[in-house]
This record gives C-alpha cells, sequence and structure tokens, in this order.
C-alpha cells in the first residue's frame, strides 16, 4: 500500500555541512517544504529559526576538530533527531551512517544521500596515512554496504555511484546536483563583461590551484576570480609566496547573491581539477553552474565531462596538469569574444534543456511518494 507522505515529517540531517548547503537545503529541504511536506533540517553551528518553509534546528556548535565533530557532533544530531519524531529521516554525511542505523532500528524510514564515493575518495586523502589508505577504504566500503543495504533508500548525486549502490539496495536513484534555472542567469551582455577569469569552490592541490596559478604566469593580462576556501586552510600559508596575487582577485568564502555577480561579470569557468579516481565520474556543480550562467567552460579533459562540455559545444577540454595548455585555452576564448559568447549559450541552452534542479526535483519528489 502506498503511504501519503503529505502527512509524514521529513528530518534531514547533517554534521558536516553549513545548513544552507545548497544541494541539502536550497534544492531538496525547499523542494520538499513547497510540496507540503513538514521538513526539519538538523545542522551543527546554526541559528534554530525557519527559512524558506524549512525548520532549520540547531543540534550544538561546530567543533574545530574533525574527531570532536564525528564523536560529539554526531550525538548532538542523533540526539536532536530522536527529539523531533519525523517519521522520514534523510542524512548527507558518511560519518551519520550509524546513526541512520539507530533511526531505522526504531522503525523510521531512513534515506542516505550518498554525495560522493567516500572509499575511492578515501584514496586520495592527503590526511591519511598513505600506507593504510587502501585498508582504510576497504573497510568503510564494507560498513557503507552493510549500513546501506539495510536502509529505506539510497539517494546519489552521480548515476556512476548509483551503478554501485543499486547492487546493494534496490531503492536507489540518482539525483543529480544540478543547479537551478534562474538562480544564476544573468542579462549581462557579452561586450560589459570584464576579461576576467573566475574558479569558484574548495581550492586544493587536487583541485588544480598549483597548475591554474602557473597558467595565469603565461599571460599577464589574465585576472583571475578566486572563490573559496583553501583546504586545508594551511595551504593559503603554504602557496601565499607563490601565488601571481597582482592577477589573482581572492574573495574568500561568498554567499550566493555573490556568486552570481561574479560570474554575471566574468568571461570564463575554470574546473581544472586532478585526474583521480574520486573525480573522474564526479558530476561538479561548479561546471554546471558556469554554463548556467552562460559562460564558456574550461575543463579537465576527463572523458565524462568531455561528453558533457564539447557535446554541448560549451567550452574547452585540456589536460589540467599542463599549465600552458591551460594558459592556451584561456587566452584562446579571451581573445576570440564572438566564440566564447556563443559556447556561453550553448551551455545554459544545455542547462535548460537537460541538467537543471526543476527536472531533478520531481525525481525526488516522486521518490519520497514511492517510499
Amino acid at each position: 500500500m502506498q503511504v501519503n507522505f503529505m502527512t509524514k515529517t521529513i528530518c534531514h540531517l547533517t554534521s558536516v555541512h553549513q545548513y544552507n548547503d545548497t544541494r541539502i537545503f536550497h534544492k531538496e529541504c525547499v523542494s520538499l517544504a513547497r510540496y507540503g511536506y513538514p521538513t526539519y533540517l538538523i545542522s551543527l553551528g546554526c541559528e534554530t529559526k525557519k527559512v524558506d518553509g524549512v525548520n532549520v534546528i540547531s543540534s550544538g556548535p561546530k567543533f574545530s576538530s574533525k574527531f570532536k565533530r564525528m564523536t560529539q557532533g554526531v550525538y548532538s544530531v542523533y540526539k536532536k533527531a530522536i527529539e523531533i519524531n519525523a517519521d522520514v529521516y534523510h542524512f548527507h554525511d558518511p560519518e551519520l551512517l550509524f546513526v541512520g542505523w539507530l533511526l531505522k532500528q526504531k522503525g523510521k524510514k531512513v534515506i542516505y544521500d550518498v554525495h560522493e564515493d567516500v572509499p575511492r575518495q578515501i584514496l586520495s586523502k592527503p590526511w591519511i596515512w598513505k600506507p593504510i589508505q587502501t585498508s582504510v577504504s576497504i573497510g568503510t566500503e564494507k560498513i557503507e554496504n552493510f549500513i546501506a543495504s539495510k536502509l529505506s533508500g539510497i539517494i546519489t548525486a552521480t548515476s556512476t555511484i548509483a551503478n554501485r549502490f543499486s547492487q546493494i539496495n534496490k531503492n536507489t536513484i540518482a539525483i543529480n546536483n544540478y543547479p537551478l534555472l534562474e538562480e544564476l542567469q544573468t542579462n549581462t551582455i557579452w561586450e560589459n563583461k570584464k576579461n576576467e577569469i573566475c574558479y569558484i569552490g574548495g581550492i586544493s592541490i587536487v583541485r588544480g590551484i598549483v597548475e591554474l596559478n602557473k597558467a595565469i604566469a603565461f599571460n599577464t593580462t589574465i585576472k583571475l576570480n578566486l572563490v573559496g576556501n583553501f583546504q586545508p586552510p594551511s595551504l593559503a600559508k603554504e602557496l601565499e609566496p607563490h601565488l601571481f596575487w597582482k592577477q589573482i582577485n581572492y574573495l574568500g568564502f561568498v554567499d550566493r547573491k555573490k556568486i552570481a555577480e561574479i560570474l554575471a561579470v566574468s568571461k570564463v569557468g575554470m574546473v581544472t581539477l586532478h585526474p583521480i579516481i574520486n573525480y573522474l565520474d564526479a558530476h561538479p556543480i561548479k561546471m554546471f553552474e558556469y554554463m548556467s550562467a552562460g559562460i564558456p567552460v574550461i575543463a579537465s579533459n576527463f572523458p565524462l565531462w568531455k561528453s558533457i562540455v564539447e557535446g554541448n559545444q560549451c567550452g574547452i577540454c585540456i589536460n589540467p596538469m599542463n599549465p600552458k595548455e591551460i594558459a592556451d585555452a584561456i587566452t584562446y576564448l579571451l581573445a576570440h569574444d564572438k566564440e566564447a559568447e556563443q559556447m556561453g549559450k550553448n551551455g545554459r541552452k544545455a542547462i535548460e534543456e537537460k541538467f537543471n534542479w526543476e527536472m531533478e526535483e520531481q525525481k525526488l519528489i516522486a521518490f519520497y511518494q514511492n517510499l
């Protein structure tokens, strides 16, 4: 018998992300609330309030250390989840797997939202001692698979991850983290844009900051709008003497409104991540956000990314480990305004037709209704 979930209370849980995370809050929670579901979101370090129809609940302060977050933080999320006494729990972090399992034992419907392929991600984590990375990865996958097989359903951020979990839990669906159609759309006339490029997201070695920095040195007229936090924070100090600051406008972490403003004035979006296993089949949200804003993309030449970028004629794919190749692609697009503008239009068209949250939202609602 199908349950009418319009009468059921839904509670999202995260111990890692900020409450206003784009996928968790602005897309999934707001969509559920708009469809009439009583929706809660429990997070660390936020203010308890109601925003856009979603009841945001703080379970306590954020913790500076990973260990405290993964112990005290996780326990505080679990305690608050019990207090809410929802019908359906939807959690977003691997460290909440045991919380999800305990809630399932209490007879609740529990959904695991898998943002990334964690066992593969572990193989490139610099803070995990390299000689034990493989063992940690295998152990993590066994635990994740066991608990996932017991849950009510699995939602994944990509079809590649969904293929893995569908072997474990038949109620698995990929709900892609595509942009909201109207959020980043800009009416800026191309001629009014600045001769600038942008990178938006976490800033790290494996996300290509070193190669991108070297690339802009090949052309001193290039200006880079760099947005996001250095990961780890110590990387900022480590790289500071080597970054070409005269060509970099570093803005740090900014809100969604400011991101839209940066995209509105930039002519190229950069997503030149390293070819590590966790990125090869990923769907980086920044790539789709550049497309949504109508600017061409310079992306790593992974087969999946090439099929999206070159398949929709909305950018150039290059070897992300070759700074000269990156520089040549940037210089070409900045020197060929008409072609760059058309690539931007092609990207926006692809977002409107295929890669948007409004389509994914329908999949999310159907998943809940069939739960």
